[in-house]
């Protein structure tokens, strides 16, 4: 068991780490930057469609089957950040988005993104459970889902308004809730089951939510010519995509 231990926290380690890779970005000059920040926020909303439609609902319905309890599910995550985000008056806010007030939408996906962490985390462990080699592959297929769907988070987070530095700070505490996830199943092992399966089609609604309710709008506020609604479309695609092909290491 100490074994197992040892394995899946340096896994899930590595895996957070995958939420530095913004760090890619601090040579860009801002007037730069700028001009690529919707396009990163198109390609985060399409990474979240493809992250709930391609990989988490259809993972749910292997265990729940086609169904009711899917649905219901599903409609629970898009209902608990309707409430989440109305309960703190978060879409009420009109002052313009700067360093010293970042937008709501950011925060938003940073919750988002820290459910997806956490059952990250809860998989990693109990694949290695199962076996070492189930683990290291397992780790290996999240490490690639990660590598997309992080960049894109970073671009809303700088969006949102914060500065590139505490984007990549809290970026990195939202892929922390993967150790979480971890020492989860770690400690009660087959018992949490039953919780990971819940939370993994309760998430999608989440991602469904904040893509179609918080980032999607975004990008309807600067769409004042038709290249830019070309590129944020094909970006939005390009998300998509990525989460198509990486069923292709699952």
């Amino acid at each position: 068991m100490v074994h197992e231990w040892i394995y899946a926290i340096s896994s899930v380690m590595v895996v957070s780490l995958i939420s530095l890779i913004g760090v890619i970005t601090m040579a860009v000059k801002k007037s730069k930057l700028n001009k690529i920040l919707l396009f990163m926020v198109s390609f985060s909303a399409g990474s979240l469609f493809g992250g709930a439609f391609i990989h988490l609902i259809p993972k749910a319905a292997k265990e729940l089957g086609v169904g009711l309890a899917l649905s219901l599910y599903i409609l629970l995550g898009i209902i608990l950040f309707f409430i989440l985000e109305k309960f703190i008056h978060w879409r009420h806010c009109h002052i313009p988005t700067s360093k010293g007030h970042p937008h709501p939408f950011g925060m938003m996906n940073l919750i988002g993104d820290g459910f997806h962490n956490l059952i990250d985390g809860m998989i990693i462990a109990a694949a290695y459970l199962a076996a070492v080699p189930i683990g290291i592959a397992t780790t290996f297929a999240v490490m690639l889902h990660e590598i997309p769907q992080e960049i894109g988070d970073f671009g809303v987070l700088v969006h949102a308004g914060y500065s590139k530095t505490k984007a990549l700070v809290f970026n990195f505490l939202s892929g922390l809730s993967a150790l979480l996830g971890a020492v989860i199943v770690l400690s009660l092992g087959t018992k949490v089951q039953g919780l990971t399966i819940a939370l993994i089609p309760i998430t999608a609604g989440g991602f469904i939510y904040i893509a179609g309710s918080d980032l999607i709008p975004e990008l309807k506020k600067d769409s004042d010519s038709v290249k830019k609604n070309f590129q944020q479309f094909a970006w939005l695609l390009l998300g998509i995509g990525m989460m198509v092909l990486l069923t292709l290491f699952e």
